[in-house]
Order: C-alpha cells, then sequence, then structure tokens
C-alpha cells in the first residue's frame, strides 16, 4: 500500500486537492481556513500506482496554541508515508515551505511541488519548472500529478519467492479464534497472489489436513509456508528435504530489516531475568487467548529461556516510547498491515541503537528449533 501526505498551508488547496485526484468529494473542502484540523486518510486505487492511501494534514502555518498541537500531529505522519505533495498557491513560498522541504529531505521522502489555483493567479517564473502548475477546480494538470508520483515511486521489494511455472506451493493457515471471521488474513492474500503471479499452483489446509494434503501428492510440494504459530507442528509433519518457512518472515523479507531480524533474533539466547521487551503490533485488533503478539510469543519466550521478562506492549502506528535504551529486544509482527517505509521507520531508532530486533516468524522459528531451515530459503 502506497502512502501520500499532502502538507500546505491553509486554505491552499489540500482538500480540494484530493478531491480531484480521488473524483470523489472525500475531504470537505471550505473557504474557511483551517477546515481540516487533523490528519484524515483516504483508500483509494490510484491507477498505474495501485492500491493507495492519501492523508489530508492540517495547514502548517497555524501559530495558536491548538494549531501548534496540530502541526506536531502533521509532523508524525513523516514517519508513515511514501511521497509527500507539497501545496502552495498565489506563489506564495517562504519559510514554512522551505522548513517542510527541509523535513522530507531529512526523512528520505520523495516530494513534489504543486502551485494551485493557477487559473487566479499564474506560477511564477521563478520556480524553473521544478513546480506543477494546477487548478483543482478547473482540472488543470492533474495528470501530470500521477505521472510525477509513479516517477518518483520508490520500487516496492517484492516476496522473491525462488519458485517457478508449476511448482506447488502448500500454505498451512490455522484457523483459530485469532482468525477474522468469513476472510484470510492480508499475508495469506498477497501470498496466494505472489504464487499465482509466478504461474505456479497454490494448495491451501490448516494444520490437521497437513499430513492427508502431503499423502495425497505424488511428489513433495517446492515449498511450505505455513503461519508462525504453528511451526512446531508443521515442522514435525513437512519431511527434512522440503523447503519450509513461514508468511512472516516472507514479510519481513519482502518489506525490508531483514538482515537485521536475522542478527537480532539469536540475541534471544543473551535475555536475562527481569529484561524489558517491547513487543510491535501494526494492525489494531481484538485481543485472544490465541493471539500470537500478546500470549503465544511471550509465553514462549519465557518457557524456552526459562526467564521472566517485563513486555510491553504497542499497536498501530502508535508513537515509540521514551529512552528506547531501556529495552533489552523488540519483535516486531510480520507488518502486513504498514508499508515498507513505515516499517522502516518503526525500527530503525531501534537498530541505531543496537538493539535487537527480531520478528514474530523469526521469533518463533528460532524458539522451535528451526530458525535456521526456516530461513535458508533466503
Amino acid at each position: 500500500m502506497f502512502t501520500i501526505g499532502i502538507f500546505g498551508r491553509r486554505n491552499v488547496g489540500k482538500s480540494s486537492l484530493i478531491n480531484a485526484l480521488t473524483e470523489q468529494n472525500l475531504a470537505i473542502v471550505s473557504d474557511v481556513a483551517g477546515t481540516t484540523t487533523d490528519p484524515v486518510k483516504k483508500s483509494i486505487e490510484l491507477q498505474g500506482i495501485g492500491k493507495s492511501v492519501i492523508i489530508d494534514t492540517a495547514g502548517f502555518d497555524d501559530d495558536s496554541e491548538l494549531g501548534k498541537q496540530r502541526i506536531e500531529k502533521t509532523k508524525q505522519i513523516l514517519q508513515q508515508i511514501d511521497f509527500a505533495i507539497l501545496v502552495f498557491s498565489e506563489n506564495l513560498f517562504g519559510n514554512y515551505e522551505q522548513e517542510w522541504v527541509e523535513n522530507f529531505q531529512n526523512n528520505d521522502i520523495p516530494f513534489l511541488m504543486v502551485h494551485n489555483k493557477c487559473d487566479l493567479v499564474p506560477l511564477n517564473s521563478k520556480f524553473n519548472g521544478d513546480v506543477i502548475d494546477i487548478s483543482t477546480t478547473q482540472k488543470i494538470n492533474l495528470r501530470m500529478i500521477f505521472e510525477a508520483i509513479k516517477n518518483h515511486r520508490l520500487p516496492v521489494t517484492g516476496y522473491r519467492l525462488p519458485i517457478s511455472k508449476n511448482d506447488i506451493i502448500l500454505l498451512v493457515t490455522p484457523i483459530d479464534s485469532g482468525a477474522p471471521a468469513g476472510r484470510l488474513i492480508l499475508p495469506q492474500v498477497q501470498t496466494i497472489r505472489a504464487i499465482l503471479d509466478k504461474n505456479a499452483i497454490v494448495m491451501v489446509c490448516q494444520t490437521e489436513q497437513l499430513q492427508q494434503t502431503l499423502d495425497s501428492l505424488k511428489t513433495l510440494p517446492t515449498l511450505v509456508i505455513t503461519d508462525s504459530q504453528v511451526f512446531s507442528e508443521v515442522e514435525k509433519i513437512v519431511p527434512k528435504n522440503c523447503r519450509l518457512t513461514s508468511f512472516s518472515i516472507l514479510l519481513a523479507r519482502q518489506k525490508g530489516n531483514f538482515d537485521a531480524c536475522l542478527r537480532g533474533t539469536p540475541h534471544i539466547n543473551n535475555l536475562q531475568d527481569g529484561d524489558k521487551i517491547l513487543i510491535l503490533e501494526s494492525c489494531t485488533h481484538q485481543h485472544t487467548c490465541e493471539d500470537i503478539g500478546r500470549v503465544k510469543l511471550p509465553n514462549l519466550l519465557q518457557k524456552r529461556t526459562g526467564k521472566t521478562f517485563n513486555f510491553e506492549f504497542i499497536s498501530g502506528l502508535s508513537p515509540l516510547p521514551n529512552e528506547l535504551e531501556t529495552y533489552a529486544m523488540v519483535f516486531q509482527c510480520g507488518a502486513c498491515m504498514i508499508t515498507q517505509k513505515q516499517l522502516h521507520n518503526r525500527l530503525k531508532p531501534f537498530i541505531d541503537k543496537g538493539i535487537p530486533v527480531s520478528n514474530y516468524g523469526m521469533a518463533l522459528a528460532f524458539l522451535n528449533g528451526i530458525f535456521e531451515r526456516a530461513v535458508f530459503l533466503f
């Protein structure tokens, strides 16, 4: 999912730009400055770009006390976006805009500058073609924005599945109380699509049907991909000469930070009694007794190491805590609900401080004694 943030002063046409790009009245438009008070997310399928989220932010020129709080909220969006659009109008490009250009550059965010309301005030020639001159009301040059986004968009790391046409890939997807009603979870769906894109054959079963499924095949599958929480049961059934990994490990490979997690996971053996451990969940869901991050992983960590730890949990993209150095280790979920950029920004502060990081799949493989087998594929 590609995430685009739209930034600018109050009343330059940020919300009207969203409406024009999506051809829907998604955002409230008003002549009153400051109509958008907090970041608002709009999900949209953008042609040639794919599934995207556009974030409408509050104007960054509001100097009131409440406005300063809104600007802080807007700055937090920098950790979530893959691309930024900076909107200004009437050729007013000053210290506010320059500060945000520096914010984008300091956070390695590709950005585009857009001058709105060109039907009223044309773009000054001093900008030398670095800015797209548009009108959201007259629909002028909007296609140029799409083209610019596609040209600036960073390449998305693929699943890199080492499979070929007609290979048989077997997915093990347990359905328990933690599974969402009536659907597969996103990593499972994405993996099925990635396999089909390779013109390979995909089969799906639950843990209880794994042996029966294997027995029904004339040859072993090329690869078995399992939910990490049943690694132990699946590893005992899948023959040693058959490759095995998990959805969570695939996601780590797809979204980056793979090498950091590869290095950090064995640090589990160095954890001490009373260590503080942070669990990062990238989605928000109702927790159950079969929850991986809040129940199964903490229990298995303490059982396998024979030590007692202090666990803290953060859901979604809530701000990270202060004093990161107090944590002995960090465990990140598969991160199916956030982008590469968001995951990178999530883990970078810990990696920079030398704090070991892992993800659910790698940690569960390590704790079940099959770490090398689960990552050998890569």
